[in-house]
């Protein structure tokens, strides 16, 4: 690996720093290490010669040749960026906060990274969609404006030079690539009427020939859009929180593709279940897809939505192109147990399976060697740190922060597409290290008892200073309400050589025999009630302990209990 690819960046609650991939991991000094507590946001420009960042006092922007600070804003509140494709402008955005002065209310700020001017102020109050879309030529920048689609020209953001307006749109996406410029727009569906996105080409938006290509669908309340690299071929993903069927606690998700030629399909998958990764390969003429209930299945498909290769179920939920497009990598993180699969597209055959456990983040370096995958908080805030692997399987480095530290976000550092080639593919392992993590027991549980073993432990210690709880009596064991029964028989024994007055062994009066008369008062009456429930309750008792059934301490003590109850019911009824 070259030094030019082999750069990573990282975010964490002690800062931001970089350092070199594989093998060591060995801090990188040309880049002066950011310490800061709050460290909000990092991101490279996609050439890789500019990098940004943020804190709880200002945002910086550096270039990444002789790493020099290029400019800094001082400003506390910016919790978010985003970086134009070629690093010329940077847009920061805080959370809204009204004021009287509108001025002083916006909260969208674009500044020239070069001389660190802020050229112009925006109102953005939702998070979600913040940020300005830029054409990759940095020629158009567009913003959705209260259902309208703003497009500036030239980074001349004082005139509106075009204007999508469709009632209710919700989201849009601006198409990468080089000129004529297209943009894909979702309108959630109203009243019965079927949601849809339509296509434009810029600047085209009037007139019953503007739109190239629509679909209409039903259930979907969101839409996420993946554009090809070219910008001429898209897929979105709709989604709607809740399935009606009640088979997916994922909602319901389906896939389309629309094409600025016009073509449109509902993309067939070969499982039922909810759709969890979709991306492009960079060569822009096929895409896969990881869906289904668990174990997931993944496909890929051809422009003409054809499956072309099939990936048998397996525990995955993510998918990921080599910067090339020769290889794919499949993996299962979050609830799954890490497990990454690595193919060779152009032969369809397995490189590599292996285990990153715990990972909740996995990008490919960008000369298509090495994978990457890490720990990172607040997803997992124990074992954060990350680990390097060649395609092959192999660890290469292995790296964790202390305890007392977490990891929020780590990147490669991206170069250049020239730099991009496709290298002869491997299939034996190269050598590597030999993970700190110690791999979990393959066997399957046994418990003691089936080992013909006695438990080590029990889940609850039974305290013998402390006598059982008459509420808990229900919850008993057999076993335990055997021994709670013998117990009670030899105190009551016990009793009887004590010379201890027992209830008589003849049949006995029922609750029959006492007064039910009521006083008309109901808080006295509501009380006489209740006290003829517990004396009915003793008799029954005191008939069980006739006919010899032992009793346990509980029962024992109620019937101790009777004469005071009936002392209080002849109370009542006087009174």
């Amino acid at each position: 690996m070259s030094v030019e690819t082999s750069i990573l960046a990282l975010r964490g609650s002690k800062g931001i720093k970089f350092c070199y991939g594989p093998p060591n991991a060995e801090p990188f000094e040309a880049f002066s290490k950011v310490e800061s507590p709050s460290c909000r946001d990092m991101l490279f420009a996609s050439d890789g010669n500019l990098f940004s960042w943020c804190t709880n006092q200002r945002a910086c922007a550096t270039d990444c040749k002789e790493y020099k600070t290029l400019c800094k804003i001082d400003d506390a509140s910016i919790n978010s960026l985003h970086l134009s494709p070629k690093g010329t402008y940077l847009s920061t955005w805080s959370i809204y906060k009204a004021k009287e002065n509108v001025q002083e209310s916006c909260n969208l700020h674009i500044w020239e990274v070069t001389t660190g001017t802020c050229i112009k102020s925006f109102i953005q109050k939702k998070q979600s969609g913040w940020h300005p879309q830029w054409s990759d030529d940095e020629k158009i920048c567009a913003r959705n404006v209260n259902n309208e689609i703003h497009f500036f020209e030239d980074a001349n953001f004082e005139k509106i030079a075009k204007k999508i307006f469709i009632q209710k749109v919700a989201y849009f996406s601006l198409a990468p690539g080089a000129a004529p410029y297209h943009v894909a727009c979702f309108v959630p569906g109203m009243k019965g009427q079927p949601s849809f996105v339509r296509l434009f080409k810029y600047p085209n938006f009037d007139g019953p020939n503007a739109v190239i290509a629509q679909k209409s669908f039903f259930k979907a309340e969101r839409t996420d859009f993946y554009w090809n690299k070219t910008g001429r071929d898209c897929i979105f993903l709709t989604s709607v929180d809740v399935d009606k069927s009640g088979m997916s606690y994922y909602g319901e998700l389906n896939l389309y593709y629309a094409s600025v030629k016009g073509d449109t399909a509902k993309i067939k998958l070969g499982k039922d279940g909810p759709v969890y990764s979709v991306q492009w390969n960079p060569n822009s003429t096929e895409f896969c897809v990881v869906y289904g209930f668990m174990p997931a299945k993944a496909t890929v498909y051809n422009l003409k939505c054809e499956p072309l290769l099939d990936f048998d179920g397996a525990p995955r939920n993510e998918v990921n192109y080599s910067p090339v497009g020769d290889r794919l990598s499949l993996s299962g993180f979050g609830n799954l147990q890490g497990m990454i699969e690595v193919w060779d597209l152009k032969l369809k055959k397995k490189i590599s399976q292996f285990k990153a456990q715990d990972s909740t983040y996995i990008q490919w370096s960008y000369d298509g060697e090495y994978i990457l995958t890490a720990t990172t908080a607040p997803r997992l805030r124990i074992s954060n740190g990350f680990r390097i692997w060649h395609y092959t399987g192999s660890l290469l480095t292995e790296v964790f922060l202390d305890t007392s530290e977490e990891l929020y976000d780590i990147k490669w550092k991206p170069v250049p597409n020239e730099m991009l080639k496709a290298k002869p593919t491997i299939f034996s392992p190269v050598s590597g290290i030999k993970s700190s993590i110690p791999e979990a027991s393959k066997q399957v549980y046994r418990p003691p008892g089936a080992q013909g073993k006695q438990s080590s432990f029990k889940l609850h210690d039974e305290d013998s200073s402390k006598k059982e709880d008459a509420s808990n009596a229900a919850a008993m064991t057999k076993n335990k309400k055997k021994n709670l029964a013998r117990k009670a028989k030899k105190e009551s024994e016990k009793l009887i050589e004590d010379n201890v007055e027992m209830p008589k062994t003849e049949p006995l009066k029922t609750v029959n025999n006492y007064s039910s008369e009521l006083t008309g008062d109901p808080e006295k009456d509501k009380k006489i009630k209740s006290l003829l429930k517990k004396l009915n309750q003793i008799e029954k008792l005191k008939q069980d302990q006739a006919t010899g059934k032992p009793l346990e301490l509980n029962q024992l003590e109620k019937i101790k209990k009777a004469g005071e109850l009936e002392a209080e019911l002849a109370s009542l009824q006087l009174n």
